[in-house]
Order: C-alpha cells, then structure tokens, then sequence
C-alpha cells in the first residue's frame, strides 16, 4: 500500500527485452557494412566454416562411393551377385546413390543454415537470423 492508502495499478510483464541489440553487435554489423579489417575477419570464418562443411560432406559422398567400387574391385564375387533380379552393383550405384545424395544435401543446408544463423546472432544477437 502507499501512503494514501491506494494500491498501485498492477503492471504485466510481457517481454524479457531480449531483443535489445547488444553494442558489441551494433559495432560488428558496422565494421560488416563498412568493409573493415574485423569485418573481413569474420566473413572470413564464415567462409572458412561454409568450405568445411561442404568438403567434409562431398568427401563422405565420394569416399562411400569410391570405397564401393573398390570393394567391388577387391571382391569379384560381389560384381555378379544379384538381389532382387537386378545385378548388386547397379542396384547400389545406379539406385542407393540417389537416397543418399539427397540426404547429404539435406544434411548440407540443415547445417549451412545453423552456421549461418550464429552468425547472424553474433552479429546481432537481438535480430531474427533468418
């Protein structure tokens, strides 16, 4: 109660403020837009980390391939076993390849996108990434 007896409006509480943008990102968005040495720095781990994932998921596309065929190579009954009436390495390589390319690729963006999205949070944690 106050001092004249009147209690004070209740106030409801909606919102955390968590979009409030943080200095450090203000200043970062800036050194971006203006092309600074710290900006570059950090497009630059941005790039660094896109490459990386995008060798590391052609090099497990190619390695899965690569390695069937030299297996198929290595082990000369494979190459006449049949499943389904359909000859074993044109089942893998002309049909299982296909699932799997699309998986990678679904892979791929999944992740360049959550890299890209901390990025944008480092760059202004208040906004929306997206």
């Amino acid at each position: 109660m106050s001092e004249r007896g009147v209690t004070p409006a209740r106030v409801r509480v909606t919102s955390s403020r968590r979009s409030a943008v943080s200095p450090r990102g203000r200043a970062l968005a800036t050194d971006l837009d203006e092309q600074t040495e710290l900006g570059d720095v950090y497009l630059g781990g941005l790039m660094r980390a896109q490459l990386r994932l995008s060798l590391s998921v052609l090099g497990v596309l190619v390695l899965t391939v690569v390695g069937f065929s030299v297996l198929l190579l290595a082990v000369p009954a494979l190459r006449t076993a049949v499943v389904l009436g359909l000859p074993l390495p044109w089942l893998v390589l002309g049909v299982a390849v296909y699932p799997a390319t699309w998986l990678a690729a679904r892979t791929y963006v999944r992740q360049a996108e959550r890299i890209e999205a901390e990025f944008a949070d480092v760059v202004s944690p208040g906004s929306d990434p997206l």
